[in-house]
């Protein structure tokens, strides 16, 4: 990450397993989740980018199958994944953002919109942070959390109800189009009857208006024309015994033709070619003068009221050619607007049967939601007990819902934090601390069922402490099994339970620079932890509880 924030310029090592990064207040830890949301498509601010600076820049690489939804992603943005061996491949991502707001993204080495960012993150990483709180509380977020533990069986019912939705409503649009627009499919139809029937009286030609044209201008000049024709045919061929070119060419010919030389008789053949070739045009120009002699008046009469015909179509159709295109298609358009009445009631019959099937569909996806939510309550109650809510009960309520593209379900995640406690949703009676325990203890169960390849949790410990951060801790760990966990915390009991342990310090100048991030071991994690408990890293007391907690996450 380059200037983001108060970080100048910063690599995080991350890797697989639990990464914790931690940090004094201020220090840049929160920029590090801004750096992944802008590698994860979010948008863009602006204000990111750190003060003095033209821009802000994030790059990453992701270890990603070499087959499947990411690849495919990839792919068909023009972009490239670098192969490791059979079934993983390396994914480079970057973004940068000026100061002026403007933003560029990269996929696999190729220029790509942020919204492929956005497509790639659905795929790769879930985060949790304050606003991802907040999302939980919609009942969209939590009827997805539902339908993720469901798996398979929800998938798939789901699926099957989205067919069927889908159906019925094309079904239900088409009808209500119809008859909503009965006058107007009417007048449609009466216009169109009237203009087939002009087009098929008129019955025009492709091209036709073009030799209609030629054939006029003819007409139109027909004696000068004739005059020419005639002249001509005389030069050619002269019926009163006057010189002509056909007789001048057939003396030479002979003349030729007497003498002894062979180069002569080759000449006296060409003049042969020749003379042909004059009485074939003077045939020409006689059948010319033979028709200008049968045609008058009456014929051009005759061409421009047929060319008048054809107006009446192009002003009506634009062309002669669009005409005929109507003319070929029209009379489907017809039958099928002539046949509303029928066609209304095959509708009617298919969707009175499109709905008997969605009403099965959303009885399925209902019962294999309810069947999950019950699941899905009991797994995330025992979690909330591990996390310092002995007396918390979660429970997950399917009830009848409007209809849409996601089924008939109202779902409402439902905490009662103590005993005789009535149930309420978490979108009105969780606190903080407890909305943070409830995402974690549900992911974790998730995760079970439908494993995320990355997690990313922005103080999901915020409000807790004690023995439910030691647990948030473990339950991070258990997670990191299955996936790639990064938490940014302030406790130790949860920063303890890492594998990876980052500390994010700034500078003297208030920057976070390329030394400032840092893979902490041994007795440098031990002080950070001490740091952390006490805010005095070499505090005994508080190193010696560090060493504990540290021994409590091996």
């Amino acid at each position: 990450m380059r200037g983001l924030g108060v970080i100048d310029d910063a690599v995080l090592p991350l890797g697989a397993g639990f990464t914790a990064i931690t940090g004094e207040t201020g220090a840049g830890k929160t920029m590090v989740v801004t750096g992944l949301g802008l590698l994860l498509g979010q948008r863009a601010d602006s204000g990111a980018v750190r003060a003095g600076a033209s821009q802000a820049s994030v790059a990453g690489v992701w270890v990603v199958p070499e087959k499947g939804a990411v690849a495919d992603i990839v792919a068909d943005a023009g972009g490239e994944l670098e192969p490791i061996d059979h079934a993983r491949a390396e994914l480079y991502v970057s973004r940068t953002l000026s100061a002026e707001g403007r933003s560029r993204a990269s996929v696999g080495g190729r220029a790509a919109p942020a919204g492929v960012l956005s497509a790639l993150a659905d795929e790769l990483v879930v985060v949790h942070g304050q606003s991802e709180q907040l999302r939980l509380r919609s009942a969209a977020a939590q009827r997805d959390a539902l339908d993720r533990f469901g798996g398979a069986p929800v998938a798939s019912a789901l699926q099957a109800y989205a067919a069927a939705f889908e159906r019925w409503r094309a079904l239900d649009a088409e009808i209500t189009d119809i008859s909503a627009n009965r006058d107007r499919r009417s007048e449609e139809a009466a216009r169109l009857r009237e203009a087939l029937a002009l087009i098929e009286a008129t019955a025009p030609e492709a091209g036709e208006e073009e030799q209609l044209a030629a054939r006029a201008e003819r007409l139109a000049n027909a004696e000068e024309l004739r005059l020419a024709a005639s002249q001509a045919h005389g030069v050619l061929s002269n019926e009163e015994g006057e010189p002509d070119a056909s007789a001048m060419v057939a003396e030479a010919r002979r003349v030729l033709e007497r003498a002894s030389d062979p180069t002569l008789t080759d000449i006296a053949d060409g003049l042969a070619d020749i003379g042909y070739r004059l009485a074939d045009l003077a045939g020409s120009l006689s059948a010319y003068l033979a028709d200008l002699d049968e045609s008058g008046p009456h014929e051009l009469a005759a061409v421009e009221e047929r060319r008048a015909a054809l107006g009446v179509l192009v002003r009506a159709h634009g062309s002669v050619d669009a005409a005929i295109d109507l003319w070929r298609t029209g009379s489907e358009r017809l039958a099928e607007l002539d046949d509303d009445d029928d066609r209304l009631e095959r509708l009617s019959a298919e969707r009175d049967a499109a709905r008997r099937e969605l009403d099965a569909t959303a009885d399925a996806l209902t019962a294999v939601r309810t069947d999950a939510a019950q699941r899905l309550g009991a797994a995330v109650t025992e979690e909330l007990h591990a996390l310092a809510m002995p007396d918390a009960r979660l429970e997950v309520s399917v009830s009848p819902g409007n209809e849409s593209a996601h089924g008939r379900d109202d779902v409402a995640i439902l905490l009662a934090p103590h005993p005789g406690a009535e149930p309420r949703s978490v979108a009105k009676g969780a606190s903080g601390g407890e909305l943070s325990r409830v995402m974690l203890a549900i992911e974790v169960v998730i995760a079970g069922t439908d494993p995320v390849p990355t997690f990313v949790f922005d103080e999901v410990d915020a409000g807790i402490g004690g023995a439910a951060a030691i647990e948030v801790g473990r339950r991070l760990a258990r997670l990191a099994e299955s996936s790639q966990v990064i938490a940014v915390t302030h406790l130790a009991q949860v920063a303890a339970f890492a594998n990876n342990h980052l500390s994010v310090v700034k500078s003297n100048d208030g920057a976070v620079t390329a030394s400032s991030v840092r893979r902490l071991e041994g007795e440098e994690r031990e002080a950070e932890m001490a740091r952390l408990l006490s805010g005095l890293a070499d505090s005994d007391a508080a190193l010696t509880h560090a060493r504990e907690l540290l021994g409590l996450g091996r």
